[in-house]
């Protein structure tokens, strides 16, 4: 169980009126699908009644406009989309997760993985909780009913909670009159909050999802912080803040947030041009034409560009329908697309010396697929940067890396690497440099554990599989 890592999206939304707000949900989720495009789901409270949707596939398929419609008005909704690593890829993994106790309802959206989610989940069943899903969200779930039995409010349950469960989770939680949004002691994981003009307040993983349902950036939770929208307004608890040291996942500037978005005060945007001109300076090299890789490869290809005074092109033109290969489950799925994602266009690349730029290399063979493309296209020698320094350790925290099995880095040079995947040159971004690219923002702290090993938190002793040949571990004769 505590092997099933996921990074996802989360989105909330707390009105004082009763009004359409799975609408809202669902434009949020729509500006948050790159977060994950397996499964996604929509609770939306209205006064207290909670009805729920949520089903495998993408946000526009799985919200029909007839679904939509039947989930009706309310005040407050919450909303998720999952990137699923391994395990079931059905319906039953899907978020929000619903909880009815003795208290009252809990409609709860997790974006994160704990770190000690397989000891919580023994002692759970141990004292007769019943698992229904493989993920570490319902762990939460129960802790938080589990504490509210005795807590005056569901906010202490929520903060009780945070004394016992450990690693990165960003939440969305809805009770029947209150929206809770909450952001782990580390900060591992985004999470901001703003107003439309109507005075609906908004929580989501990103800011981009803001712009899309027309609020207004106000500012990102705090590490450890906890957020109450309630008729009484919004209130800040802190209790939990300033007790570790900020540990925000650096991958999320280098790949995984959208260009759009602001985290921390930094434009994502500006951290990957960033990186792109701290490469130029560290790995300076005679070109003709700087291209970037689709979507997250860009940016930094423009920042290179522009330091090195090399032209940037469009060498690649992306399928827009493709979903991202780096979270496709399943190494012959991630094969599959790359085929059909990635067209170079000749007349940039034939007979030209390219810089190609990549936010990072995992196993390898998709950076040696893009690689043939341009060669067979006519590039005359390709020099690889690489906007991420080398992968070299498991991610407990979400990212889908937990085995040294398949990390190219682990078991060749960056020589070595660069002849596997057939480039004349490989660079990539150091890791101060890394920690370097957001300097713009507020973050105080970064996580660098899967470039470093430096963890953060205790991790606990799991044990380490393969997640790109989808497979699956059993613990106690559950999936």
């Amino acid at each position: 169980m505590s092997n099933l890592h996921e990074e996802c999206g989360v989105f909330g939304i707390f009105s004082s009126e009763r009004t359409d707000v799975a609408a809202s949900v669902y434009y949020g989720l729509y500006a948050l699908q790159h977060r994950g495009q397996e499964s996604c789901g929509i609770v939306v409270n209205d006064d207290g009644i909670f009805r729920t949707y949520k089903d495998v596939g993408l946000v526009n398929d799985v919200f029909t406009p007839t679904v939509l419609t039947g989930l009706g008005e309310g005040n407050i909704a919450v909303g998720h989309v999952r990137y699923g690593t391994t395990g079931c890829n059905d319906r039953t993994n899907a978020q929000p997760i619903v909880i009815n106790h003795i208290k009252g309802r809990l409609a709860l959206a997790h974006n994160g993985n704990l770190v000690n989610s397989a000891e919580l989940r023994g002692e759970l069943e141990l004292q007769g909780s019943i698992f229904q899903t493989t993920s570490d969200t319902e762990v939460i779930s129960y802790i938080i009913t589990k504490e509210r039995l005795n807590a005056q409010s569901i906010e202490e349950a929520v903060s009780r909670a945070m004394n016992t469960v450990k690693g990165a989770y960003s939440l969305v939680i809805s009770s029947p009159s209150k929206l809770i949004a909450v952001r782990d002691e580390n900060g591992f994981r985004p999470l901001c909050y703003g107003q439309r003009s109507d005075g609906a307040y908004v929580v989501a993983s990103e800011s981009c999802a803001l712009d899309a349902v027309g609020a207004t950036l106000i500012r990102d939770l705090l590490p450890g912080e906890i957020l109450v929208f309630s008729k009484d307004g919004v209130k800040s608890m802190t209790e939990h803040c300033g007790k570790v040291k900020e540990s925000f996942c650096v991958f999320e500037y280098i790949y995984f947030a959208r260009p759009d978005s602001v985290i921390e005060g930094c434009s994502v945007h500006a951290a990957r041009a960033r990186a792109g001109a701290l490469l130029a300076i560290d790995h300076p090299v005679q070109a003709d034409v700087v291209i970037g890789v689709p979507d997250s490869g860009i940016d930094a290809a423009i920042g290179f560009s522009k330091q090195s005074g090399i032209p940037y092109g469009v060498g690649l033109i992306k399928n827009k329908y493709i979903g991202r290969t780096f979270i496709a489950p399943g190494q012959s799925a991630r094969e599959d697309k790359v085929k059909i994602k990635l067209n170079p266009v000749v007349d940039t690349v034939k007979g030209k010396r390219i810089v190609l730029i990549d936010d990072s290399i995992v196993r390898g063979t998709t950076s040696a697929r893009i690689v043939k493309l341009l060669r067979d296209a006519g590039a005359k020698e390709i020099h690889m940067r690489i906007s991420a320094p080398p992968f070299l350790n498991p991610c407990y925290y979400g990212t889908d890396i937990d085995s040294r099995d398949m990390l190219i880095a682990c078991n060749h040079t960056v020589d070595e690497i660069a002849k596997i995947i057939g480039v004349d040159s490989l660079g990539y971004l150091s890791i101060p440099d890394a920690k370097r690219m957001a300097s713009a923002g507020k973050c105080k702290g970064y996580c660098t554990a899967c470039f470093d090993g430096s963890y953060p938190t205790k991790v606990s002793e799991i044990s380490e599989k393969s997640k790109f040949e989808h497979k699956i571990s059993e613990v106690g004769g559950t999936r």
